[in-house]
């Protein structure tokens, strides 16, 4: 007898993941199955459940820079949907459902050391209220162009959004997805990327704010010398539940991906979910890649997983590895600190801030450096005031 439940084969490996354009490929998720295991149902069933697109509750601002294009355009742009397939149910949802997209274009030849940034802001209610919206960015970079394009979330909403990227031959792109939304906000997101032959991408996933933030960043190749380095950095704070997902491709050969996440997580019910995988299949001879996650917790009550996959098809790699690790606030740095004249509050900080401090050197756009610090700075309970004064000094 037949309950209608669809039972689904698990991939044996991540190059079977399926992937549609279509939501109703996806079944619902019942929050059991791998990917969606750590993820709250409660809090973001409403966005892999609906069956229509919802209204509109987001803004976009584009600040733009010399020889960038940006344009606004409708769902049936021939230059949507080449370079990703979804591959759950929201990115999928999220498809479906947008009617603009933003299209950012760098040229060949352009070098664009300014930041294009696009800044999307919820005008809705969050968690709960049944508003909400979707939306795709697309990113063009042609071949041996360069440029940065920060994308930042602000406000209230519930929003499942895809960012498309292709990155051109001898291409670099400097990409940076911070979440600073609101508290009441969900948002299940998904970036993909391909990279061309000598392309290169250096990406920034910074999220502090949003009730229940999950973003899952992917990565392809289509020509060696490919080099993609994976950055991310998070804080949360009682009750909030920030999940970043990665799974990096390696199908050709001689290209290089490094991956670097770390989060800090301070108060009751406070929760991190980070999952890497990287899959070297059978051709991609000459691979070189790493992947690492670093997790701070400090105080009782937080908790963060961490899952490092490698999958290895060839046996002719430069170099594979993973590490991840997990530890409480070291008490002995504090009394060090703390013995040498330091007030407990500055302590602590200079510890949160020393552990971020190798990621931090490694962003080089100042001003999203200047931003991260500052987020940082903000969860530890440090005015503007202060910060702005320390930086005079």
């Amino acid at each position: 007898m037949s309950l209608g439940i669809e039972v689904r084969t698990p991939a044996s490996d991540k190059g079977q993941i399926h992937a549609s354009f279509d939501p109703n490929d996806f079944p619902v998720p019942t929050f059991r199955e791998e990917e969606w295991r750590f993820t709250p149902a409660a809090r973001v069933r409403d966005l892999v459940a609906r069956e229509l697109p919802v209204p509109s509750a987001l803004s976009t601002t584009v600040e733009t820079a010399e020889g960038v294009v940006v344009e606004e355009v409708k769902r049936d742009d021939p230059r949507l949907g080449v370079a990703f397939t979804p591959v759950d149910r929201a990115s999928a949802l999220a498809w479906a459902g947008f009617e603009q997209a933003t299209v950012i274009t760098i040229p060949t030849g352009v070098t664009s050391e300014s930041p294009v940034t696009i800044t999307l802001t919820g005008s809705g209610t969050g968690v709960g209220r049944g508003d909400g919206a979707y939306g795709h960015i697309r990113i063009i970079v042609e071949p041996r162009a360069s440029g940065v394009v920060v994308l930042r979330h602000e406000g209230s909403t519930r929003f499942a959004g895809n960012v498309e990227v292709t990155v051109g031959q001898g291409a670099s792109l400097t990409l940076v997805s911070a979440q600073l939304w609101e508290r009441d906000t969900a948002h299940l997101g998904r970036i993909h990327t391909r990279l061309d032959r000598d392309a290169r991408l250096s990406q920034l996933v910074a999220s502090f704010g949003g009730d229940v933030v999950r973003i899952v960043s992917t990565v392809d190749y289509t020509g060696p010398g490919g080099d993609a380095e994976l950055l991310g950095l998070f804080f949360g704070d009682s009750g909030q539940h920030l999940e970043h997902r990665l799974f990096v491709d390696h199908g050709v050969p001689q290209c290089r991906s490094d991956v670097i996440y770390k989060g800090a997580l301070q108060g009751d019910g406070a929760h991190s979910v980070w999952v890497g995988d990287v899959l070297i299949r059978a051709a991609a001879v000459g691979t070189s890649t790493y992947e690492i996650n670093r997790n701070l917790l400090l105080t009782e009550g937080a908790r963060a997983d961490s899952i490092p996959n490698l999958e290895i098809e060839t046996g002719q790699v430069v170099g594979a590895g993973h590490a991840s690790a997990t530890g409480r606030f070291d008490d002995e740095q504090l009394f060090y600190l703390q013995s040498r004249g330091i007030p407990e509050a500055e302590a602590r900080t200079l510890v949160v801030r020393g552990f971020f401090a190798d990621l931090l050197a490694r962003i080089a756009i100042p001003e999203v450096a200047a931003l991260v610090a500052r987020e940082v700075d903000a969860e530890l309970g440090l005015s503007e005031v202060a910060v702005q004064d320390e930086d005079v000094a």
